[in-house]
């Protein structure tokens, strides 16, 4: 049986159980935020021996072969639960033995949280594309004003977040990719408050997103300069009209991209390239976790049938 650990509202879990479906195999999908709805069981001292049942459906250790770890939610402890100091120790044990079942699964998954996790490092993402001979802009990751200057100086530049996207709370807001071009030294002090990405903006002809499963690669031309509001981050706007191209990367850089996935310990990876005026790609960043659903909306390539063959594979050792 193949475990599926997301949330209910993850739609690109959803095609892996049409996939899943279309095989007959056999699977649990367990929306974590759920749990405190559950009745588990787990064994202290054998790593298999653990179950969870949810609305009469169970699961158990023993019948796990493979598993992809998507999009867990935080548990939710139940609305009869009275007081604030309550609910969140609820939800922090289940929470901890949520940890603990993501432990018991190694070996099956498909990429492992730790794995994912570690992968996220952006710096670390830059230091290994470039030791296998990506192409990647002058970049730094500094605090410092005068950094940040030696990068605007000398070209049109870019500031990008080390890792959290989202400026949570009232008014909340995406962090996206902009030019730093016009940042003064009166900014210094702002600068000074966290590390950021300051990279060479690279100028773009489209912007190339690179699925990666196991051995397979399908690469998609992102045509984001048609639009004044996608030149600089494509996701910016969220225009549904960007036009979504197939394209065929020439064999050693589909191995490059194979080989980065590996190098993290991966069999799931979502590369990101610039291809600049003069048909070259440079390398942006990885994200080991990243959704890939509208991909296979608009080009039709069969990424869910791929990440399927990959659990099948696992499942059969």
């Amino acid at each position: 049986m193949i475990l599926l650990v997301t949330n209910c509202r993850d739609i690109t879990m959803d095609y892996v159980v049409a996939e899943l479906r279309r095989r007959e195999i056999p699977f649990y999908r367990l929306n974590t935020e759920l749990l405190p709805q559950a009745i588990c069981t787990m064994s202290g001292k054998d790593r298999r021996s653990w179950s969870i049942c949810i609305d009469g459906k169970k699961v158990s250790g023993e019948e796990i072969t493979a598993a992809y770890f998507r999009r867990p939610g935080a548990p939710i402890a139940s609305d009869k639960v009275e007081g604030g100091g309550e609910k969140r120790y609820i939800e922090a044990e289940w929470g901890s033995f949520l940890k603990s079942l993501y432990m018991r699964l190694d070996g099956v998954w498909l990429s492992g949280p730790t794995q994912i996790f570690l992968a996220e490092d952006k710096p670390r993402q830059l230091i290994l594309a470039h030791e296998l001979g990506f192409e990647i802009p002058e970049v730094t990751i500094t605090n410092d004003w005068a950094s940040v200057r030696r990068i605007t100086d000398q070209y049109q530049a870019i500031g990008k977040p080390l890792r959290e996207a989202v400026l949570s709370g009232e008014g909340e807001r995406v962090m996206f990719t902009s030019r730093i071009n016009d940042a003064k030294e009166s900014d210094a002090a702002s600068i000074a408050l966290a590390p950021f990405i300051a990279q060479r903006e690279i100028l773009k002809k489209y912007d190339v997103r690179v699925t990666v499963v196991g051995t397979k690669t399908f690469a998609t031309a992102i045509w984001s300069q048609a639009n004044e509001e996608t030149e600089v981050d494509w996701r910016q706007g969220s225009r549904t009209d960007l036009k979504h191209e197939r394209i065929q990367l020439d064999q050693s850089l589909q191995q490059r991209c194979v080989d980065l996935v590996s190098a993290f310990g991966l069999k799931f990876g979502a590369i990101d390239f610039i291809c600049d005026q003069q048909d070259k790609l440079w390398f942006l960043e990885i994200n080991p976790n990243g959704q890939w659903a509208w991909i296979e909306n608009l080009t039709g390539y069969p990424i869910s049938k791929a990440i399927v063959d990959e659990l099948e594979e696992i499942s059969l050792g």
